[in-house]
């Protein structure tokens, strides 16, 4: 981005991104930058809370018997799970005609959400917008750190907090594990406390992915039998892959479910995730023999390499594609069996694949509108007036 101006000497120049100055006749200039050590706050009690199993947290995001704060996959049953897939329908259904579209945008036109997406997204940060404006909310947005007081030193406790002062939602995405949790943690103990809804938060949890990828695999089961017993092969980076994470402890939720994990040793699911399948009887398997697995399941669930999580990603080039999902593949794979993939992708699917009536990860990305519309109208008790509309 670009923004031109006069200087003293009224001279046109140009300052980009890069906070170089180029004036007309070529000169470059630094332009100096100064960023404040960013502050450091102690909140006691946080290291204790932040420390204990998340079943024992759960309550604390919780208001008056509902969810308040959307922070970890956990906090979904199969009750709540099937409630908001069918509110998330009745809002699809609704949003196609133009008097659907019209009581929908008028639920919530006097609330105001904040999205403070300071790692990079796409598809999160444009289906929780468009799902807001369905309702329509009224949106900020704050998409880097060096757009705000954070560049002056302030904490980003500090930054929440002064959010809350002015909307009615925060919806938050973030490099650093743990973001979500603390943020709704320090918000919940003052005399302003708002919602936050975890939009992403490191390699740690991705919850409202994992609602979308459950809301499309219902869709994709419906002339199946739901998802109720069937075998999901989650495949490529699941060691640092914060989707494949939440959506494993969804699995506790369905019965007879098998899960199939497919990686390179080096990207092999954490043992903590295997532990708690094991705890909820949930049966899985580890290979790195992906073709071996394609005839056994009813969806192979795609990721990429997360090499942005690397410490220098230049020095992670190598793209496994024994893991890669070809075009070849699709004979070997059911007639039924479903391919998702939270995007974006790189070389893991083939292109040609994508005609294919079994990718449904065009079909996947859409769906996160719909459920992220459904868990607003839930989280401002907005959804009664959906469900009047098909009583």
């Amino acid at each position: 981005m670009v923004f031109p101006f006069l200087t003293h000497k009224n001279k046109f120049v140009i300052v980009n991104s890069q906070t170089k100055i180029r004036s007309l006749e070529g000169k470059e200039e630094d332009k100096m930058e100064k960023y404040a050590e960013q502050t450091i706050q102690l909140y006691e009690g946080w290291e204790e809370f932040y420390a204990k199993p998340i079943d024992e947290k759960i309550e604390f995001f919780t208001l008056k018997g509902r969810l308040f704060d959307i922070i970890f996959a956990q906090q979904f049953d199969r009750q709540f799970l099937d409630y908001l897939c069918k509110l998330a329908e009745m809002i699809r259904i609704m949003g196609k005609t133009k008097m659907g579209h019209e009581k929908l945008r008028h639920l919530l036109p006097h609330k105001r959400a904040m999205l403070y997406f300071v790692q990079p997204s796409t598809r999160t940060y444009l289906s929780f917008q468009n799902a807001c404006y369905i309702l329509g909310l009224s949106v900020s947005e704050i998409r880097g750190t060096a757009t705000s007081s954070e560049v002056k030193g302030e904490s980003p406790e500090d930054t929440i907090r002064t959010f809350a002062s002015y909307v009615d939602l925060i919806i938050a995405r973030h490099s650093e594990a743990g973001f979500a949790e603390k943020t709704s943690w320090v918000l919940n103990q003052t005399e302003r406390p708002v919602p936050v809804l975890n939009g992403g938060s490191g390699p740690d949890q991705h919850p409202t992915q994992a609602l979308l990828d459950i809301y499309t695999l219902e869709r994709e089961f419906r002339n199946t039998g739901g998802l109720d017993g069937k075998k999901i092969a989650m495949v490529g980076d699941l060691k640092r892959g914060r989707t494949v994470r939440s959506l494993s402890y969804l699995m506790k939720n369905y019965k007879d479910v098998e899960l199939y994990y497919v990686a390179p040793e080096v990207f092999k699911m954490k043992d903590d995730i295997k532990e708690f399948l094991s705890r909820q009887n949930i049966p899985y398997h580890e290979t790195e023999d992906f073709e071996s697995v394609m005839p056994l399941v009813d969806a192979i669930y795609m990721t990429r390499i997360q090499n942005e999580y690397s410490e220098d990603p230049r020095t992670e080039s190598e793209t496994y594609p024994a893991f890669h999902f070809k075009k070849e593949h699709l004979s070997r794979i059911h007639a039924h069996c479903a391919i998702l993939h939270p995007l974006p992708r790189r070389y893991e699917i083939e292109v040609a694949v994508d005609k294919d009536p079994r990718a449904a990860y065009w079909r996947q990305e859409r769906n996160g509108m719909w459920i992220r519309a459904a868990l607003i109208a839930y989280v401002f008790h907005a959804e009664q007036e959906i469900l009047e509309e098909f009583s």
